[in-house]
């Protein structure tokens, strides 16, 4: 890496990412020269078929990278202005980057509420704020009110997406990273999460960086947009005016336009 002095980061500037790349195993690589920015208070979309490099540059951001044997070889990522090159996944959670994985990892032999505890004791709360911040996410997600004493297992594939996206807000964090919340629900269950998504960020003024391959949805409710092919960014703009452009959805996302 170059000693040369770097730009200050915009004071609205929460994420960035500067021409990482990503290696597994010492030997596959997986993103090559992405960068990207996520404002305060912004909802970017990363868009880009199965395999495109979207769940690894979320993962190179988290510090997730690391449990799957990959790290990033190259470039930096910046977070409130610092760098987050060797920081363990847990520091940077409590530093407010907050994973949501693909595949909605719960645990599935506790109830909805035990979930959400489990998400609450990263920042030790006392007991009175742990309920505080319980009734918060069940007044944002109120089907899970209704079924807090249910073990996770046993509830809905979108319940458990809202499960694992309530528990990553009992952190209380400052970035989300969504991967592929979309993924195997019912669209009228897809609308009502992104629509509790755009919520959030309106009223708690939360970013989000959200990986998707349902474009129509990301882009009706994001501000900006990233397109990933094979593990580079081939092409990035306002979300309204790459919803527009049908080549975007046939071209590089393969007509899956959802």
């Amino acid at each position: 890496m170059s000693n040369q002095t770097r730009p200050a980061a915009s004071p609205a500037e929460l994420l960035a990412v500067n021409d990482i790349e990503v290696i597994y195993d010492g030997a596959i690589l997986a993103v090559a020269g992405v960068s990207l920015r996520v404002e305060r208070g912004g909802i970017v979309a990363l868009l880009g078929a199965n395999g495109a490099g979207k769940s690894t540059t979320l993962k190179a951001i988290s510090g997730l990278v690391q449990a799957d044997r990959a790290r990033v070889s190259r470039g930096s990522i910046r977070f409130l202005g610092e760098d987050t090159a060797g920081v363990a996944p847990n520091l940077l959670a409590r530093r407010g980057i907050v994973h949501v994985l693909e595949g909605r990892h719960v645990f599935a032999h506790l109830t909805i509420e035990e979930n959400l505890r489990s998400g609450g004791f990263l920042r030790g709360p006392s007991r009175q704020e742990l309920e505080r911040e319980l009734e918060r996410i069940y007044a944002w997600f109120p089907r899970l009110k209704t079924k807090r004493k249910t073990q996770a297992g046993l509830t809905s594939g979108g319940e458990q997406q809202m499960l694992a996206i309530g528990r990553a807000l009992m952190t209380r964090p400052t970035l989300v990273l969504l991967d592929e919340p979309s993924m195997g629900l019912a669209p009228i269950i897809v609308e009502e999460i992104f629509e509790i998504v755009a919520q959030l960020n309106e009223k708690e003024g939360m970013s989000f960086l959200v990986a998707e391959q349902n474009i129509n949805v990301a882009l009706r409710h994001a501000d900006h947009a990233y397109i990933l092919e094979n593990g580079r960014v081939v092409g990035e703009g306002a979300a309204q005016e790459l919803a527009a452009r049908e080549d975007i959805q046939h071209f590089y996302l393969g007509g899956k336009a959802g």
